[in-house]
């Protein structure tokens, strides 16, 4: 997959000041934008995150979901460490676009669940793709994660891009009355590692 660095810069957040590194995927003309912090290219293995870009979420405070919640735990978490990366990727409603996911969103105030949403408007469950991944993290020097995901299948599409995952670590945030059934959901049908708190209230 072609991808071009564009420029970096720093930026400062409430969680420390991060190096913000900007990507345009040239098939596609996405942009995608990784937050570094410390030496992320000195072969040891970072700690990291595959975000993918939720606007609900991230930016307009969702509770339909658990993104904002991952994403600053993420940011948090690295901050703490002093070294990391996240990757915030532009795939939103995993990978079917914020209007598409409006609708699913609409299909889901009728009852469907997340999967079902997206099946009823023709998509699959999940339409992300990592390939983009594998050059971004070449770039930054990158060969090795502590990954921050519930998500088994980021695990495996990054190990299939020749990355080496050390280690797997629970992101688990954000649980409340409006996203019990979505995690029950990602858990039951999409295979998410979620703990015993997670998989005790959403049932």
């Amino acid at each position: 997959m072609s991808v071009t660095f564009v420029a970096s810069s720093k930026l400062p957040t409430r969680w420390g000041t991060f190096t913000m590194h900007g990507f345009l995927e040239q098939d596609t003309g996405k942009e995608h934008v990784v937050l570094t912090m410390g030496d992320v290219a000195d072969g040891k293995p970072v700690l990291g995150r595959l975000h993918s870009e939720c606007l609900t979420g991230d930016a307009l405070f969702s509770l339909r979901c658990d993104c904002g919640f991952q994403l600053e735990a993420a940011l948090q978490a690295i901050a703490e460490e002093g070294r990391g990366a996240l990757l915030y990727l532009r795939q939103e409603g995993r990978g079917i676009g914020l209007m598409n996911k409006i609708r699913a969103y609409h299909l889901q105030d009728g009852g469907a669940d997340t999967v079902e949403a997206n099946e009823q408007l023709g998509f699959g469950a999940d339409q992300r793709d990592y390939a983009i991944c594998q050059p971004i993290l070449e770039h930054l020097g990158i060969t090795s994660l502590k990954l921050l995901t519930n998500n088994p299948r980021k695990v495996k599409a990054l190990e299939g891009y020749g990355l080496k995952v050390t280690e797997r670590l629970p992101l688990e945030f954000g649980l409340n009355p409006h996203n019990s059934k979505y995690l029950a959901t990602k858990a039951g049908k999409l295979g998410h590692m979620l703990g015993e708190m997670h998989q005790a209230e959403a049932e």
